[in-house]
């Protein structure tokens, strides 16, 4: 299985693609909250169920890779609802990776103890889950927002520490940062994190959840993209499902995909024009 995960760790670089000119194709999801009880229903919906539709409909055409920005677990993260994830996502990572990020839902402990770094990883943000990746023209960052037993979230000054060295130490490769809380509403140190990222360039776009809700904005340039819940939806206006992407040097086509909920806006596509 094809897993980047493990606590405190940055898995090694993988190359997808080899030309800058390449367009790659991703699959996004959110808040997949599954709980140890396959049976787990909340709001209506049933997430091991979601997940299960989600990932089969994901290995049918597989994507270069799949990034799930937290709230892997119902409730509190047990390692039995992590295992469960595993189980769901066995049908994409016999194909293809998927990278996992950490949200107040998730707990590190049993995170860790469930997905089992690899020996390539380096410990390089002390408790912190971080993974990167290149893929085709891009660069994607799983960065860890998770504060335990805090609705809220934050990065800490160790992970903005590597994420600016790391910045400044990387080509100039159109990047993509994911993580699980809002910026600028849930995230405690959104501002810390726009100070590093606003002036460099090569910073297209930030990918989050926690809120339930499908939404696209701007901050000086950077997209913001909120991506929908594939586990339950807060509100009855709101999709439940997952967001294909497909990136290229030069921007990006977001096409929702949703399973349940609201399905109003089922195979519509945001087109973004990254920043120069």
């Amino acid at each position: 299985m094809a897993w980047a995960a493990g606590v405190a760790a940055v898995g090694p670089t993988r190359v997808f693609g080899q030309d800058l000119d390449d367009c790659t194709r991703w699959a996004f999801l959110s808040d997949t909250h599954v709980a140890s009880d396959p049976d787990n229903r909340y709001r209506g919906f049933y997430p091991y169920r979601n997940l299960q539709e989600v990932a089969g409909q994901i290995a049918c055409h597989p994507p270069d890779g799949v990034v799930i920005t937290g709230d892997l677990a119902r409730m509190r993260g047990e390692v039995q609802a992590y295992e469960n994830l595993k189980t769901l996502l066995t049908p994409i990572t016999e194909q293809r990776p998927v990278y996992l990020g950490l949200g107040n839902h998730d707990t590190h402990d049993d995170f860790a103890q469930a997905f089992k770094a690899g020996s390539g990883d380096v410990r390089t943000v002390e408790d912190k889950h971080v993974v990167t990746a290149v893929a085709g023209p891009m660069r994607l960052i799983v960065l860890d927002s998770l504060i335990a037993d805090r609705a809220a979230g934050l990065l800490g000054s160790s992970q903005r520490m590597w994420l600016s060295s790391y910045l400044a130490g990387s080509d100039d490769r159109p990047t993509i940062l994911f993580f699980h809380h809002r910026p600028q509403i849930d995230l405690l140190d959104s501002k810390r994190l726009f100070d590093i990222i606003e002036p460099m360039a090569k910073v297209k776009a930030v990918v989050y959840g926690h809120s339930h809700k499908f939404n696209f904005a701007q901050y000086k340039g950077i997209h913001l993209i909120n991506l929908p819940a594939t586990g339950y939806n807060m509100s009855g206006s709101q999709p439940v499902g997952w967001v294909e992407a497909d990136l290229t040097s030069r921007g990006g086509r977001f096409t929702l995909h949703a399973i349940g909920g609201s399905r109003k806006y089922d195979g519509c596509t945001e087109r973004l024009t990254w920043r120069s």
